[in-house]
């Protein structure tokens, strides 16, 4: 048992996976808010674990959390403090400064968080972003499309996964989609209480959406990555699937890797992971988001693949202080995420998942639903049914192999009654 825990903050399940062998048995204490505890059945579900030495229950969501923790636990001194979840980065920046850690600052967390803070401070050191406004109500959406001709996206400006997101083209759709975009409920993976929501408004803009997975050391590029994505059709902006590395010229690449150093420097991350989102038009990158975390989607697992390397566990080693070795600058092949649709009802099968897992560079299935679930319809990434994941030698082989492997599972429906 290591002596001085890695303090993780938030429960994501493939992670903790990834970290059991890698790290010493009984190195890890998690905290997580004591509704999601309840609400995911943790207790039960780690009471077996080798990793986790004890679980906290927390509300880390709630400003000025991180101080009250370090009050309650002086004497915990954790060897690194780990981020998993959007929520949890400002409480572990923060604790991190507590303990003398290395880790993002809490004035760059701050920033990340708060997607409409972050357009105005990646705008001031001269990075491209769409037009958007804070608003409050239908009214203040009309005004914006009134003074932004075209179609507009809104969207919180402090929540995950896409929840909440919605594209809208014609003024006439504003009621509904308002109604529909403030009804936030990411059930199991939130606390009960109420969180505030702030909404923005912004211009759409047209374009291949990308992201960078950096590893950041005093605000220094260690590792980088450029992934491509797809994204379902219709009005949500939900990710259909993920290709690493992006296939595309090397001068994008670079670019997108530029444009992100430029987002470390202007928010003032000094130590962790980055998941930076962008959209190109006419060759221009515009900023979507940034998340001071993992990425999730399996984006780490895939990069992993795709570059031979254990990207989480350089992470984990980083944060702790100790010295890495030296980071792959190129991938040695492709892989790639698809997820499998299914349409709105009740579902009566899930069918064909051998033979997805016995296709051709297929690693990994992995189906959320069973039968039972009901299904109402594409409105967050939290709604998506599952994966499949696979490599090959050229991301576009992983992705033709990925879709391959996602077209022959069969998920069946009953229609509504």
């Amino acid at each position: 048992m290591s002596e001085r825990p890695i303090l993780i903050v938030g429960f994501v399940t493939p992670v903790l996976m990834a970290l059991t062998g890698a790290e010493p048995d009984g190195s890890v204490v998690l905290v997580e808010e004591p509704d999601v505890i309840r609400k995911r059945e943790l207790l039960t579900k780690l009471a077996g674990s080798s990793l986790v030495r004890e679980m906290i229950g927390w509300e880390h969501a709630r400003p000025g959390s991180a101080d009250e923790f370090f009050a309650a636990h002086p004497d915990l001194d954790p060897v690194a403090v780990i981020p998993l979840t959007e929520y949890a980065t400002p409480f572990a920046a923060r604790l991190a400064e507590r303990y003398g850690l290395p880790g993002a600052s809490l004035g760059a967390a701050q920033i990340l968080r708060d997607k409409a803070l972050l357009r105005r401070v990646s705008a001031a050191a001269g990075l491209a972003n769409p037009e958007s406004a804070t608003v409050t109500c239908p009214a203040d959406v009309l005004a914006f499309m009134g003074a932004h001709p075209g179609p507009v996206v809104l969207k919180p400006a402090n929540r995950q996964a896409a929840v909440g997101t919605q594209i809208i083209r014609d003024p006439a759709e504003v009621d509904r989609a308002w109604e529909s975009c403030v009804e936030q409920d990411e059930g199991i993976f939130v606390p009960d209480r109420p969180m505030a929501l702030s909404m923005l408004a912004e211009r759409y803009v047209p374009g291949p959406e990308y992201s960078v997975e950096m590893l950041v050391r005093g605000g220094r590029q260690l590792f980088a990555n450029v992934t491509g994505k797809q994204l379902y059709p219709g009005p949500r902006p939900v990710e259909l699937a993920h290709v690493v590395p992006a296939d595309i010229p090397a001068d994008l690449t670079e670019k997108l890797t530029g444009v992100t150093r430029q987002v470390v420097a202007a928010v003032g991350f000094a130590d962790g992971i980055l998941h930076c989102e962008w959209i190109v038009s006419d060759g221009v990158p515009y900023l979507v988001e940034c998340a001071g975390r993992v990425a999730g989607d399996g984006i780490m697992e895939i990069i992993d693949h795709a570059y031979s390397m254990k990207l989480l566990r350089s992470y984990v080693t980083m944060m702790r202080g100790e010295p890495l070795p030296e980071l792959p600058r190129r991938a040695t092949g492709g892989a790639a995420v698809r997820f499998v649709p299914m349409e709105p009802g009740v579902i009566d099968a899930v069918l064909g998942l051998e033979q997805a897992r016995q296709a051709e560079g297929v690693v990994l299935v992995d189906i959320l639903v069973k039968p039972g679930h009901r299904f109402t319809g594409l409105r967050s990434s939290w709604d998506r049914t599952g994966l499949v994941m696979a490599v090959a030698d050229s991301p576009a082989e992983a992705l033709q192999r990925a879709e391959k492997g996602a077209s022959l599972v069969r998920i069946e429906v009953l229609p509504e009654p």
